[in-house]
Formats: C-alpha cells, structure tokens, sequence
C-alpha cells in the first residue's frame, strides 16, 4: 500500500541525507521546454518518472580557488559520494513507502578514456536543476544559483510519485562576462554573447581531465571558480575575480591568497603546467567586463 507523503517531508528527508538544496520538477517540464533531445528526457531514461527532484551541495570556493590541487580532487571525490549515498537512501525511502523510485549516478558518463569517446551523460543533472527551480543555465553549460553560483554538485532522484513542480527561476542570473572561455585552460569553449551557451568542446574538456586525473589533480574546475555570481563570494570575501588572472604578478611579489595556493598545490600530486600560473592565450587583450 502507498503511504502518503508530500514535497516538504521529502525535502526534510532529502536534507538530514545531506543535501543543502532540494528542488522538484515534474517529468513533463523537459517535453514542454524541449531544449535538450527527447533521448535524455527523464521518462526515456525511466518510463514510470513523473517526478524528478534533485539534490545540490556546494563546493567551498576557497577550496576551488585552489584547482587543479588534490584538495580539489578530494572535496569533488566527498561531494559526490555524499549525493550519491544521499539519493540512494532517498529513493529507498520512497520504495519502502510503495512509491517506485531510483537514483541516479551523480557522474553518468563513465570513466577514463571513454569520456573521449563518448563525453556526454545518461541524464542531465545540470538542467534537471533548472526545471526544479534551482537556478538558471550559464553561458559555460554548468546550473548558475544565487547561492553558490555554478559552485555546487547535484544527483537526481526519478520517481513515480506525481508531485507539483518548483517554479522556474524568473531571474537570468548569466552576465555572459565570458571569463570563462578567457580561462579555460583546454581553451574548450567558444561563441560570443549572442548565444545562450557558449560552443563547447567536450572531447578537449575530457581530454584535459585525463591529463589531471593522471597528476592526481583533477577535477580542473577553472570555469566554475572564476564565475562572479554567487552570495558564497560575499561569505568568503572573494569578490575580485581578476585574481584568477593575474597569478604571475601575486607570485612574484608573494601575495599572500597566491602563496595560500601555491602551498596548496605543492602536495598530493605531481606537477602540472598551471602551477602558479593561470594564462591562457584566448581573448588576449579583450575587456573582461569583469564587476568588483
């Protein structure tokens, strides 16, 4: 027998697991928008969903800052177990209430080498994001939140259980600075602010994380720290985002947020190129547009 149970028990449920933020979005939200291919909308992923409600949880931004160290790799390894354990648990409790649930993976694209031959995944997590209300999709293709920013990691659970939607975020939080096609290091994004999303480059971007997998400091993380939005920003005091770009300098004259990263960067794994610089050669001498 189905017992009954609404958005605000699970979303208290949701919370002791873990999560920080809830949202819910029903099925139909990803057929009536359509912006991604029927393939990856949630009732092709599992005939029975009706319900998809997704948990988040940040990523510390000082800890980002950091990237690529091994500090990252941990917070990145910790966070998505806690999601993944999170969502599992959650969809065990709504079985065990007689309403059919699964979880799925936070990482659904495999691993190694086969994100170079195939880098997309089973099921967006990202704009199941955007469709429980959570925040709006960024011009580098991550979920944008007034809390965090795209500084946060999300799972979904699918369910059979019919429940009421979120509203959609009614605010675009993007800006389109374009910082982050400045800084990506696999230089794999392109386009300009007349598109929603910048053009991305998957296989670059998948090829660069194995080349910091295999210096045991992956995830790289370089377009999620040098996004401006975020309150988390205000918290930890890191409103100037051009400190991201001018390393060189804060080294040379032993800054002491850049001497904190370097240190960082000094353990856990072997050397890469962008230790204690962070330059690329996109967009040289363009305006940043950057707001402190």
């Amino acid at each position: 027998m189905n017992s009954v149970i609404g958005k605000e028990a699970i979303a208290v449920e949701a919370r002791r697991l873990g999560a920080e933020m809830v949202g819910f979005a029903p099925a139909g939200r990803w057929e009536e928008h359509g912006d991604l291919p029927a393939a990856f909308h949630p009732r092709n992923v599992w005939p029975l969903a009706n319900t998809v409600i997704v948990l988040a949880v940040p990523v510390w931004l000082p800890i980002v800052e950091t990237a690529p160290s091994q500090l990252g790799c941990e917070q990145y390894t910790i966070t998505n177990e806690l999601l993944d354990e999170a969502a599992y648990r959650l969809a065990a409790s709504l079985n065990r209430r007689g309403h059919a649930a699964i979880n799925i993976c936070r990482d659904g694209y495999g691993y190694g080498d086969i994100l170079l031959e195939k880098p997309a995944a089973i099921f967006s997590h990202v704009w199941a994001g955007h469709y429980a209300g959570l925040g709006t999709i960024g011009w580098n293709h991550t979920l944008l939140t007034r809390e965090y920013g795209p500084r946060l990691r999300l799972v979904s659970v699918l369910t059979a259980l019919a429940l009421p939607g979120d509203p959609l975020l009614g605010e675009e939080l993007c800006t389109k600075c374009l910082l982050y096609r400045k800084i990506c290091p696999a230089q794999a994004l392109s386009g300009d602010r007349g598109s929603r999303c910048g053009a991305m480059d998957k296989t670059a971007c998948a090829r660069n994380g194995r080349r910091l997998r295999q210096a045991f400091r992956s995830p790289c993380g370089f377009c999620i720290k040098v996004c401006q939005v975020g309150a988390d920003r205000e918290l930890f005091g890191r409103k100037d985002v051009q400190a991201y770009f001018r390393e060189r300098e804060d080294f040379a004259r032993d800054a002491p947020l850049a001497r904190s990263w370097r240190h960082i960067r000094s353990y856990g794994g072997r050397p890469v190129v962008e230790d204690g610089i962070y330059e690329t050669e996109n967009d040289k001498g363009e305006e940043n547009d950057v707001k402190n």
